[in-house]
């Protein structure tokens, strides 16, 4: 059933698998008559897909649903996601929000609105579901995020990721397979691998990220792939050493480290010792030397003490990586970190987030500096800014440049500039 000159608007919190969400769920609504407008915008049906990682990706769920609510009275408002999975009654006591949806049931979602006959709250929650929605984003026409896998099996003590998600599982590779072809008859120049834990790729249908990896760099019409982020225990030397011989798949890493101190990863129960993750950016960097390896880190888990922080820093500071994303911890209820004593005071956690950010952007730069009048391939993103455009080379360097339509998701070699 189509419904006709109806408006819809969207507004997408948290990770790229959630943009990549939300675009699928989008073209359903574009599939059955509506027209998308701007979030902001009045519309008939207001859709906020939310992010509970943080205490603060909370606020902002709440902030997001509220602006929702005001921007278009009278809307239907679909609040759907993480933030639903782990604190539903808190939506639902927001006035002016019709319909709740869990992570299990958010692509039924057209279904579900065109059953909405009265006020009431609609509220669907399904955890036991193993249920795979495959989704891509096309926001961006020269790059797509491809979820390739769901959920999580390990349950690290800070997160609340396995409760809002469920248990890992993906596609088959020869679903995915085809949706990237499908990508690339698009455009796209450029797909990017996302997911909950996508090293864990294969829980569902008996195969391998690596499996993956190779049966996708088959797909010639892709010129580029990029893989998310990957956990150091499942960044294997087969999947290094195939990147390594690629021609489509980026020299570009995530690994999650969390902690230098192998005493605060085992109060995380994180599944890899800071030696093994050093073992990890050693054997990249000696398969690609030009490699970019990213880290995420977190500052101020309980019992993190100075000398805790310190063992970070310098082991960080000592890793051949090109940039950090720090966090500053964040109480999630009903993780067992909330029940670990010694609290870091939010002071002394943001003194130390500010050390690690600068040393991020250290790295960083050094990094760059490294290929400063070196020509490289990049791809430039539609979006423009102050006339300008920016895009990235394989190995994630970014790159400002005059804005130039002719170019735009096209990849063309670009001379690197000297910083300072």
């Amino acid at each position: 059933m189509q419904i006709l000159n109806m408006t819809v608007s969207f507004h997408t919190l948290g990770c790229k698998l959630n943009f990549a969400e939300t675009s699928t769920i989008s073209r359903l609504f574009t599939e059955n008559g509506y027209t998308v407008v701007e979030f902001g915008q009045t519309a008939d049906v207001v859709v906020v897909n939310t992010c509970t990682v943080t205490a603060q990706s909370d606020r902002k769920c709440k902030q997001a649903i509220v602006k929702a609510v005001k921007s278009s009275p009278g809307a239907i408002v679909a609040v759907i996601g993480c933030f639903v999975e782990i604190k539903p009654a808190e939506i639902e006591a927001i006035q002016g929000v019709s319909l709740v949806l869990g992570n299990n049931d958010k692509f039924n979602i057209i279904e579900r609105i065109h059953k909405i006959k009265d006020p009431a709250i609609q509220n669907s929650l399904n955890h036991e579901s193993l249920e795979f929605f495959p989704s891509y984003s096309l926001f961006d026409r020269t790059r797509s995020f491809l979820k390739v896998q769901d959920g999580c099996d390990y349950h690290c003590t800070y997160c609340t990721v396995p409760k809002a998600r469920g248990k890992s599982r993906n596609a088959r590779i020869d679903e995915i397979v085809k949706l990237a072809e499908s990508i690339a008859d698009k455009g796209i120049t450029e797909i990017v691998l996302t997911g909950v834990n996508i090293g864990d790729f294969g829980k569902t249908t008996g195969e391998t990220f690596l499996q993956l990896l190779m049966d996708l760099d088959a797909v010639h019409t892709v010129e580029r792939i990029r893989i998310g982020s990957v956990e150091p225990n499942l960044m294997t030397e087969e999947i290094v050493s195939y990147i390594a011989a690629s021609q489509r798949l980026a020299p570009h890493f995530h690994i999650p480290l969390q902690s230098g101190s192998n005493r605060i990863l085992g109060l995380m129960a994180r599944r890899y010792t800071r030696e093994v993750f050093a073992k990890k950016v050693a054997l990249i960097h000696k398969r690609i030397p030009r490699a970019a390896i990213g880290a995420d880190v977190i500052v101020g888990f309980p019992g993190e003490t100075e000398r805790d922080f310190e063992e970070t820093r310098s082991f960080i500071e000592n890793l051949n990586l090109a940039y950090l994303h720090v966090f500053k911890y964040s109480e999630r209820p009903g993780t067992k970190s909330v029940d670990l004593p010694n609290k870091v005071k939010h002071a002394e956690a943001e003194r130390r987030s500010k050390i690690m950010l600068e040393l991020s952007e250290n790295k960083r730069m050094s990094f760059y500096q490294q290929y400063a009048g070196q020509c490289l391939p990049v791809i430039f993103e539609q979006t423009e800014k102050g006339g300008m455009m920016t895009g990235f080379t394989d190995n994630y360097i970014k790159v400002e440049a005059p804005y130039d339509a002719l170019i735009i998701g096209k990849m063309v070699d670009v001379l690197l500039p000297v910083i300072g």
